[in-house]
């Protein structure tokens, strides 16, 4: 992805070689033009960074809407912000809804135990009542991998 840059400033983001065809149309480019070419023109390549590292119970990350100049690089960042209360608590309830999911997963891929035929051990017993539980987790309902019962 390119950015083109007039009077030091962005222009347009993003902007393509196909952009600087349309807006050139009696110029003649090479099919991939080199990156000392296009800064000629005021075309530059993007390079995007990492996403950084954010609480998402409480903080949204959202890639930067323009590029700016880092060291030499036009470089496309991101804005990390804090959740209004309403954010907080849609993230909550997906959050929920998705631990529900996984839980009722869980119970059904054991349900056969439960049949009137089929004698269920103490284990997968304490095991299923652990799911039920879970929504009374202290990290509910934002769950780790370790805060899930361990299947017998």
């Amino acid at each position: 992805m390119y950015v083109k840059i007039s009077n030091g400033a962005v222009d347009q983001y993003p902007y393509t070689v196909g952009d600087l065809r349309r807006d050139n149309p009696n110029t003649s480019f090479p099919k991939q033009p080199s990156n000392e070419m296009l800064a000629d023109w005021g075309v530059h390549p993007v390079s995007g960074e990492n996403k950084p590292s954010f609480d998402p119970k409480i903080q949204n990350a959202k890639e930067a809407s323009e590029p700016t100049l880092v060291n030499g690089i036009w470089t496309l960042g991101w804005d990390v912000t804090l959740k209004t209360s309403e954010e907080v608590a849609t993230y909550n309830a997906e959050m929920s809804d998705l631990n529900r999911y996984e839980r009722d997963t869980k119970l059904a891929e054991t349900d056969f135990y439960a049949l009137s035929d089929v004698t269920m051990s103490a284990e997968m017993t304490a095991y299923r009542q652990a799911l039920r539980d879970i929504t009374s987790h202290a990290n509910w309902p934002h769950l780790d991998e370790a805060d899930w019962p361990t299947k017998p």
